[in-house]
């Protein structure tokens, strides 16, 4: 069976004493530096690889370095292997320095268990009627061309729209009817343009510092409905929460990002 461009992208071989080796392709990158979904769907395949389950449950990287196309290798290891659920350590880097730790626990995900829900989907269109994020050299960058997304008209700020609030909302799906698998809402997490950018703040870029993702459940196949708000951009810093809702309306995966304010020059 033919690969999807995301599974190429973040497929990883080995291991070789405990190394996984990968090929970051080009095309992925923001900036000129690859998109830090990417990177840690790498570092989670080898993670599931090493831990002999299939899907991440809690997974937390702390970004390192910005890492570029061209050869990775991820060093794994277990740390705790239970009846149910497995711990693992990543570091992912180029050969030259370290671009990624992680931290992860991991497991087999199913529908058994207790539900209570208090909120849904976020209220967008139907992905027709949504705006398209198309990819240039600069921005909308590179990466936005080996993805589907769409944004909620209110957020759709590089249109010349926007609501002047921190909140980013819009449908994500692979190229190609790639299905989403559980590595896949790692990229998901990553993949949307930061929230502080539909606040209209002096702001051009957001390094990611630490991202966490809980994943609920295995999407069901089709588009992915993704809510990002902020509520503090303080101290330099600023957070964003997300959920990720399948096709068939069940929150799938949670996220937590803390990104870096770079300090304006005092001259301009």
């Amino acid at each position: 069976m033919t690969k999807g461009a995301f599974a190429a992208a973040t497929a990883v071989t080995g291991p070789d004493g405990g190394v996984w080796r990968a090929a970051v392709p080009p095309g992925w990158d923001i900036a000129g530096n690859t998109n830090g979904g990417v990177l840690l769907a790498i570092a989670a395949r080898a993670m599931t690889a090493t831990a002999g389950r299939p899907d991440p449950v809690t997974v937390t990287a702390h970004f390192l370095a910005p890492g570029r196309p061209g050869p990775v290798e991820v060093a794994a290891a277990v740390v705790k292997s239970g009846r149910r659920f497995s711990t693992a350590t990543a570091v992912l880097s180029d050969g030259a320095r370290p671009l990624l730790s992680a931290l992860g626990t991991f497991g087999e995900l199913d529908d058994a268990g207790a539900v209570l829900v208090d909120g849904g989907p976020p209220d967008l269109p139907p992905p027709e009627a949504c705006v398209p994020v198309v990819a240039t050299d600069t921005f909308p960058p590179p990466f936005m061309g080996q993805v589907e997304l769409r944004l909620h008209p209110e957020d759709a700020f590089m249109a010349g729209e926007g609501s002047g609030r921190p909140l980013v909302r819009g449908w994500f799906r692979l190229l190609d009817g790639e299905p989403v698998d559980t590595v896949g809402l790692l990229l998901a997490s990553d993949a949307f343009p930061p929230t502080i950018f539909n606040a209209r703040l002096p702001v051009a870029w957001t390094p990611t510092l630490e991202l966490t993702v809980h994943v609920r459940a295995r999407p069901a196949p089709g588009w992915l409905a993704c809510r990002y708000a902020t509520r503090f951009v303080t101290g330099g810093f600023l957070e964003e929460d997300g959920e990720i809702w399948d096709a068939d309306g069940r929150l799938v995966a949670q996220s937590r990002q803390l990104a870096l304010v770079p300090r304006q020059d005092p001259g301009t």
